[in-house]
């Protein structure tokens, strides 16, 4: 029995690539159904995250020209990593399968191919993986790799430029639905669920058209919250380096002592001052720290929705949903 597909895109002001990108998106999936990989009934459902622009018109008008295009729109604009959420949470009952890809061109369409045909050898979740990153600049190849090592060494389990291209089957989605985090980092959050999972590489492309929504800004945001959101690691770092400081200043005290007993004269004053404004500083970073933990508690705690449908192309506006 063939598996029916969900290819699931986030869209946030996406007027300019849209209008390019459906046909490639439409095109694939109608490959995919004529060499028997999936069933007919697989569809193209974009996420309108509360974009400004002409975005949630677009799908609503391609939702009328073909039968394969559906869409959702969230109530306002959530976040690249709560939209995928939205429409993976959305698709799970409707499908065997889900995809997620970005809707700018730039993640290789072909690897679907092969991801689905890893799904039908076992895999529950599969990865699509950048082989290399020749397209990059070298400052936003340095800044990604380092951001996947760094993610990594503060206990992050995240897949190497992995970003949010992935396979994921609805048992895989039932199970993560029990996952209630408000602060979300999905790329770290789909390898704690557990099942059989592989990769699939492939090379990304230049951006087709409009401009990129995830600028250094938000990636250095995405990071710290991958961070905070997985790892306990900063917090005992800051723990670790209190005892350094306090072995320290022990030793400093006694140095002092015996600088006072056996010259009869203390440190001068400059290198005290010098001491103070140190540890006062590294005590106001580890505050820092530590209130940015206590700040997603508060947020977890509020159990907000993460998530408000307001519509959908396939059904009426008052059967909305939120999650």
């Amino acid at each position: 029995m063939k598996p029916i597909l969900y290819i699931v895109i986030p869209c946030y002001n996406e007027e300019e690539v849209l209008p390019i990108t459906c046909q490639m998106f439409l095109d694939k999936i109608k490959s995919l159904i004529e060499k028997e990989l999936i069933d007919n009934k697989s569809r193209i459902m974009f996420v309108n995250d509360g974009s400004k622009d002409k975005t949630w018109d677009i799908i609503q008008e391609l939702s009328l020209k073909d039968d394969h295009y559906i869409g959702i729109c969230q109530s306002r604009n959530r976040g690249h990593q709560n939209a995928v959420l939205a429409g993976l949470m959305e698709a799970k009952e409707k499908c065997d399968i889900t995809i997620s890809i970005d809707c700018d061109g730039q993640d290789d369409i072909n690897a679907m191919d092969e991801m689905i045909k890893e799904y039908l050898n076992g895999a529950e979740i599969v990865y699509g993986v950048r082989s290399k990153r020749d397209t990059d600049t070298f400052f936003k190849r340095l800044t990604a790799q380092g951001f996947y090592k760094f993610l990594n060494w503060m206990g992050a389990d995240v897949v190497y430029n992995h970003a949010d291209y992935r396979l994921v089957s609805s048992q895989v989605l039932e199970e993560f639905s029990s996952f209630k985090e408000v602060n979300l980092f999905l790329r770290g959050m789909f390898p704690l669920v557990g099942f059989k999972s592989t990769s699939v590489y492939y090379e990304r492309h230049e951006r087709i058209a409009g401009e990129s929504h995830y600028p250094l800004k938000k990636m250095l945001a995405l990071a710290f919250d991958g961070i905070t959101s997985l790892s306990v690691k900063p917090i005992r770092m800051v723990m670790t380096l209190g005892i350094i400081i306090v072995i320290l200043s022990i030793l400093g005290a006694l140095s002092l002592l015996v600088t006072y007993f056996t010259q009869g004269k203390m440190i001068q004053w400059i290198y005290i001052t010098t001491i103070v404004f140190l540890v006062g500083g590294i005590e106001l970073v580890g505050m820092g720290i530590i209130g940015e933990y206590i700040g997603k508690i508060y947020m977890e705690v509020k159990a907000r929705p993460r998530y408000i449908i307001s519509d959908r192309t396939y059904q009426s506006k008052n059967n909305r949903g939120h999650v």
